[in-house]
């Protein structure tokens, strides 16, 4: 592999910004020769030609507009990096990569992360949907700040750490067709009654599997889907009734065409912040966090 020197490269991006020699050799606060043999250094290393005379400056040929582009973005971005580690405001977007479990409903992911693209300043989000034991490993290698789970991460996942985002109730939500059947005597309704379950590696399916087994129901299991907003759009063609958290019910009811049928006590549906740092340091991150303990899930404990 070749390997490019920063050091010609900053010589060269010096002539070429200052368009000779000479002026870059008093801003570097060099002699010309040395300058001049950098520059030369960088186009032996790389094979072509990047500056010609003219007059009593040097101009750029074409490779060398090629380069000076290149060298423009890295520099560019070198100096935000500095700023960006001495606390120094740049103008480039926060970058914040979020990982999404494929459990938790697109709702809950929207309203934790809301906050972030309110900040003062520009934020770049990032999302990427899987299983949460997918996505823990990009967590891992930094390529996610964060994962949104239903569930702590797991100990065989790696070293992480897992802070509560908050929590709230758990409701049945059904098509209008569903409401008067269900509704009287419920929860014991729920016996033999159409059900939309997620499949069985989910924190919510546990908690459900539990709560039938105590209460001795047995619904009438249609489906297990693993994407929420698939379960949704089935409960919404009348397929069957859903588990769904109160935290986003008023959204669920009104905008889907669904109907509340009743709270199954004393369930409670969490979300966590899985992160790869103790601390929480990254802005949106805390503002995130935050945000959620404070809104999102306060008036519904």
């Amino acid at each position: 592999m070749d390997w490019l020197n920063f050091h010609h490269l900053r010589y060269f991006w010096v002539v070429a910004t200052e368009g000779s020699v000479s002026r870059a050799a008093r801003k570097l606060r060099v002699s010309q020769p040395t300058v001049s043999q950098q520059v030369h250094a960088l186009q032996d290393s790389l094979g072509e030609k990047l500056l010609r005379r003219e007059g009593r400056g040097v101009v750029l040929t074409e490779a060398g507009q090629t380069v000076f582009r290149f060298a423009e973005e890295i520099f560019s971005l070198g100096g935000e990096l500095v700023d960006t580690v001495k606390g120094r405001p740049t103008g480039r977007p926060l970058r914040l990569a979020v990982g999404i479990a494929d459990v938790v409903p697109k709702l809950i992911a929207f309203r934790i992360l809301e906050p972030a693209l309110a900040m003062p300043g520009r934020v770049r989000l990032v999302c990427r949907e899987d299983a949460q034991a997918r996505l823990v490993p990009e967590l891992l290698s930094h390529a996610l700040d964060m994962v949104i789970a239903d569930a702590p991460a797991g100990p065989g996942l790696g070293r992480t750490y897992s802070h509560l985002l908050g929590e709230c109730g758990i409701s049945v939500f059904g098509a209008p067709r569903f409401l008067a059947k269900l509704r009287e005597g419920f929860p014991r309704s729920l016996h033999g009654a159409p059900f939309l379950l997620p499949t069985a590696d989910t924190a919510l399916r546990r908690e459900l599997d539990a709560w039938f087994d105590a209460h001795k129901l047995a619904p009438e299991v249609v489906a297990e889907v693993e994407d929420a907003a698939l379960l949704t759009t089935f409960a919404e063609a009348g397929l069957g009734v859903f588990a769904s958290p109160d935290a986003i019910a008023p959204e669920t009811g009104l905008a889907r065409g669904l109907r509340r049928i009743g709270a199954l006590k004393p369930l409670r549906a969490r979300y966590y912040a899985i992160t790869a740092e103790r601390r929480i340091d990254h802005p949106a991150l805390s503002l995130i966090a935050g945000a959620a303990r404070e809104k999102l899930f306060s008036a519904r404990r």
